[in-house]
């Protein structure tokens, strides 16, 4: 990509959003029916329960620091991006190996050779929201006084583990990077944000020594569903006077919508949601006339209040079954990765946008409008959206086809991961337990089996310290690379 022009403050940057973006998930996963019966587990309770096929994890030789390089690494890479381009750089993420050395500290090893040191920006850390925060972190910066002209990128990553019993199921790891800059083909609507935020114990990791977090289930569903109600009802007030419409924005005005999304089974129990916020708000006359026919036999819930409909299951069948068309059409493809993966935390609202884009052509995105929601235990949400440029300004729709191009083979990784044994996947993460924060170690784990360009953990020194090593790419032209 070319330099930006010097800044001026007469000239300030417009259509801000992603020009980029980039995947990383780990080379082993299991497989979510196979895991049901080794845990004893009711058939269907993972797969049908939950929405989930399979789990990726990492053995003891990934980290969350080589999470993040790895992606990093390869969206400057296949974004042809000089490290000495990037003006920002900030970091999403709730795993923490050290108290006070951030994960962005450790990704300016890459920096080095370009010899830019002067890159803004450190960890952002509340629960699954911090790649969030990270994000509106960068636009603003863009959109500042004290933007000079580069660009910003945004590392959202987790390595999601539980102990064993009933959570474990919804595990995950992963990483996503993300280009931030003007004139972009995804622009992330400004003056529409709305945002949730208040205490709550429904998910916390109080214990420094383990990986582990306490979760209380009920809670967290109650909490989330609250955060998505609040959110929407915020959004769609802005939506209508900064979009100046005559009618209530209502889902019919979100071309696709995603979520963050914990199992796949809540995403579609929260599009069902919003369906009902329109509902009781009288919305859905706005609906087309076929969405409006699937609501018609609906009058009996009328008098239902949102609060107190968090749990009540009549409401929740009635609704999903109603809006499965919506479902199918706006938020059923963003579940691609998430499917496959698990949860990622900070990565996993983006992994829903990512599976998104590679589910469409280019026209079939042109100026679609995409809502997002984000929600992060303890809690902090937000609800948001993004227009992909029409196809018609065709500057714009190079840079959309090269934001295409560059995630067009997550598919194809997927495919190409090694399926293990749940006996292995619980090796694993006994493995990962017993060395946790652990110094003057060396993995056990061999990296012949994780992906070529993936930064591995080869030492944690006596003090400490972690080393890291690449491993290295697929030969070009005889010269094996390790893609600086």
């Amino acid at each position: 990509m070319p330099h930006f022009k010097e800044c001026h403050d007469s000239v300030r940057p417009k259509d801000v959003g992603l020009l980029a973006m980039e995947i990383y998930f780990p080379s082993m996963f299991v497989d979510q029916m196979k895991l049901e019966e080794f845990d004893g587990a009711s058939p269907g309770k993972y797969t049908k329960g939950l929405g989930q096929l399979q789990m990726g994890f990492c053995s003891d030789n990934e980290d969350i620091n080589s999470l993040c390089l790895t992606v990093l690494a390869n969206l400057m890479k296949k974004n042809d991006i000089s490290y000495a381009d990037i003006g920002r750089l900030e970091v999403g993420t709730e795993t923490i190996i050290d108290k006070s050395k951030s994960v962005k500290s450790v990704l300016m090893k890459l920096f080095e050779d370009s010899g830019n040191f002067d890159v803004e920006g450190i960890d952002t850390t509340n629960a699954c929201y911090g790649g969030t925060n990270a994000l509106f972190n960068a636009l603003s910066w863009v959109e500042s006084s004290s933007w000079d002209g580069r660009y910003a990128v945004v590392v959202c990553g987790d390595i999601a583990v539980y102990s064993e019993g009933n959570a474990r199921c919804t595990g995950g790891a992963g990483a996503i990077a993300m280009l931030i800059g003007p004139n972009a083909p995804l622009v992330v609507e400004p003056g529409v944000r709305s945002t949730y935020m208040r205490h709550a114990y429904d998910f916390y990791k109080p214990d420094l020594t383990s990986e582990y977090p306490i979760v209380d289930g009920k809670l967290s569903v109650q909490s989330y569903i609250t955060a998505l109600d609040n959110c929407y009802l915020n959004y769609c007030k802005k939506a209508k006077n900064k979009f100046h419409m005559e009618h209530e924005f209502s889902l019919r005005d979100f071309d696709f919508m995603v979520f963050h999304s914990p199992y796949c089974k809540l995403v579609k129990k929260s599009l069902a949601r919003l369906a009902l916020n329109d509902f009781l708000q009288n919305r859905t006359i706005y609906y087309t006339e076929k969405d409006q026919r699937n609501f018609s036999n609906l009058d009996n819930f009328r008098a239902k209040d949102l609060k107190s409909s968090i749990f009540d299951k009549e409401v929740e069948t009635a609704f999903m079954s109603a809006s499965t068309a919506m479902f199918q059409s706006k938020t059923e493809n963003s579940l691609t990765i998430a499917s496959r993966v698990g949860n990622m935390y900070t990565p996993s609202l983006y992994s829903c946008l990512i599976s998104t884009l590679i589910n469409h052509s280019s026209s079939e995105l042109s100026g679609r409008r995409i809502g997002l929601f984000s929600y992060g235990s303890g809690l902090a949400a937000s609800m948001f959206s993004m227009k992909v440029c029409a196809v018609e300004d065709s500057a714009r729709k190079a840079k959309l086809q090269k934001l295409l191009h560059g995630i067009s083979d997550t598919v194809s990784r997927l495919d190409n991961r090694q399926e293990v044994s749940p006996q292995e996947f619980a090796d694993a993460l006994k493995l990962r337990a017993d060395t946790h924060l652990k110094c003057d170690y060396k993995p056990s784990m061999s990296p012949d089996n994780i992906f070529p360009g993936t930064y591995y953990l080869t030492e944690v020194d006596a003090k400490f310290r972690r080393f890291y090593a690449r491993k290295p790419l697929p030969a070009q032209n005889g010269h094996v690379t390790n893609g600086h």
